[in-house]
């Protein structure tokens, strides 16, 4: 009998493919680690999240947040819903028609998008495709409206999302929805934004999000550098969402815990809500390591750290 060729098998057949045709390059080599981990990954299922928001009973009078995996943050912001970066499958990279090929959720994420509510505002840090994930984005509920780096609204013709603000570092848009309005700016962060090899014009953001007198930090995606010092006389800011991951080798463009805590310092932020790490097989370091060295560097202030694990919900203190 025929076998029929589902999506998974296909996956598996594209991937030992590639496996074939890499077995000549050098062992450490990016194309032959790449194959290596996707090979991997296919006897290695994605585990599920110990923990589950429940963003219907959060409270509208708060603000509450929730790391769902990797960049992405479900923020109810007084009764504003925000998301961040959202990549919600188990696969981040191009779509070939019949599926994803890239790496693999080491964990699914918290929530499926109809678990979502609906989405008020999107920001969207930069155009890499574990940040701006086209089939996550086409699957938000409601009528979000998007704020992402200059040169990269066009990426969003492949979804439903019509509203949109393209921010240059020190630009701000007021964006006005039926949950009320919101402030958002763009600052700078040290990274890079090209999509593919060839549009290197894209841009890179970290965004200050404003209502009323409170203000909150979404980093993005971003090594050591000093945009967070020169935000620090727009705040206070109750908290920041901070990477803390995928700094081994590349320390160029992401920043290590440590670092990222001297950020968050910088910008004067209270609480530290970490995110850009374990999710996805993108460093080098072992996949404990980023939220080990967290909280020893936060250890005689543990309170101010939002959460340590997928799924779980910090809410702001009165």
């Amino acid at each position: 009998m025929k076998k029929r060729l589902t999506r998974r098998r296909f996956l598996f057949l594209g991937t030992t493919g590639l496996a074939g045709t890499a077995v000549s390059l050098q062992a450490q080599s990016p194309t032959s680690r790449f194959v290596s981990e996707r090979v991997a990954e296919l006897v290695k299922p994605a585990l599920p999240v110990k923990h589950h928001p429940k963003p219907g009973n959060w409270n509208n009078n708060a603000l509450t947040a929730a790391w769902l995996g990797h960049s992405t943050v479900l923020i109810n912001f007084y009764g504003l819903n925000i998301i961040t970066d959202p990549v919600l499958f188990l696969r981040i990279g191009p779509n070939i028609g019949v599926g994803t090929i890239g790496p693999m959720r080491r964990q699914t994420c918290a929530l499926k998008p109809r678990q979502l509510p609906n989405i008020d505002l999107v920001l969207l840090s930069h155009a890499h495709l574990d940040h701006f994930d086209i089939p996550s984005l086409s699957k938000l509920p409601g009528s979000p409206h998007a704020v992402t780096a200059k040169n990269t609204s066009d990426l969003l013709s492949g979804t439903h999302i019509t509203k949109f603000s393209e921010l240059q570092w020190g630009q701000k848009t007021k964006v006005q929805t039926q949950n009320g309005d919101a402030e958002v700016e763009a600052f700078q962060v040290r990274h890079w934004g090209a999509r593919w090899r060839h549009d290197t014009q894209r841009g890179y953001n970290g965004y200050i999000v404003s209502r009323g007198d409170k203000k909150i930090i979404f980093g993005g995606d971003t090594a050591m550098c000093n945009g967070f010092k020169e935000i620090r006389s727009k705040g206070p800011f109750e908290f920041a969402c901070m990477p803390i991951g995928a700094y081994n080798p590349w320390v160029m463009s992401h920043c290590n815990p440590e670092e990222s805590v001297q950020m968050a310092n910088d910008a004067g932020a209270k609480y530290f809500l970490p995110m850009h790490h374990y999710t996805f097989r993108l460093g080098r370091e072992a996949c404990t390591e980023p939220m080990q060295r967290l909280q020893t560097r936060l250890s005689a202030e543990s309170e101010r750290l939002g959460w340590r694990e997928a799924g779980e919900t910090f809410v702001l203190k009165a």
